[in-house]
């Protein structure tokens, strides 16, 4: 009988060594799951934060290259803002000088506009006194120059350049020798003939046939037969065509007073 409650007792209490450890077991299991649970989200916490300073640090990064590429901008500005200031100052300076030149501009024109009228008359009396060569070219050119004068398309350079021109050129006759022909009066009758001029100081003519020579009387203001020039007028009207080497002509010239 006591066999029988022994082996009793040992069965129950391995009943309840067996119970104790299933109740253990099922409840390390569960510490277990929850610490792996709460280490998980310890690391979902730890990347979220993780990402958050990746974020943060990205985003002081792109600051800091926004930062250093607004003051390379600004310097670059800089640089530009002081040659543009340079610039202005030099256009500035420039404008100061064309408004001081337009302003003696003024002043000159109103001095040159008298003086230029004046050069013009005084060519008009000059050819009008002389000896009366290629009188048509030489009016008309000095008729152009007057109704230059008056004209608002042609500058005052122009103007005073074709008064300096018409002035050249009287002066160059002065120093040539040409031939051209002419029609004069002689005696009543109207033909033409070969023109010798030379220089200012003498100006003849002479029919083809040679057998009519004569020269202008500035004295006299008029055409004056001379037939004992006549050889020293034909060379001379050689020469004046190049057809002969210059050489020299001996023609009767008006005196000094005449001149």
């Amino acid at each position: 009988m006591k066999h029988c409650i022994s082996s009793s007792r040992r069965i129950t209490a391995v009943f309840f060594a067996t119970m104790v450890m299933a109740i253990s077991g099922s409840v390390f299991a569960q510490s277990v799951d929850q610490v792996l649970q709460a280490d998980q989200r310890r690391l979902n916490l730890a990347q979220q934060s993780q990402e958050r300073i990746n974020a943060v640090v990205q985003g002081t990064r792109s600051l800091e290259d926004q930062y250093r590429a607004i003051n390379k901008e600004i310097d670059g500005l800089k640089v530009y803002n002081r040659l543009m200031r340079a610039q202005v100052e030099g256009q500035q300076a420039t404008l100061e000088d064309i408004g001081l030149s337009m302003d003696q501009v003024d002043v000159i024109n109103r001095q040159i506009f008298p003086l230029m009228e004046r050069m013009i008359d005084g060519l008009d009396q000059s050819i009008k006194l002389d000896v009366p060569f290629l009188m048509d070219e030489r009016t008309e050119r000095v008729d152009n120059l007057k109704d230059i004068m008056s004209r608002s398309d042609v500058s005052v350079a122009e103007k005073f350049r074709k008064v300096m021109e018409a002035y050249q050129i009287e002066n160059e006759y002065g120093s040539t020798i040409e031939d051209y022909k002419q029609s004069l009066t002689i005696d009543g009758a109207t033909r033409s003939f070969n023109m010798l001029r030379i220089g200012r100081i003498g100006l003849y003519f002479q029919s083809d046939d040679t057998q009519i020579t004569g020269r202008w009387d500035n004295e006299a203001r008029d055409w004056v037969e001379d037939n004992s020039a006549r050889n020293e007028v034909r060379k001379g009207l050689r020469v004046a065509r190049q057809l002969v080497a210059p050489e020299l002509i001996i023609v009767p010239v008006s005196s000094a007073e005449g001149a």
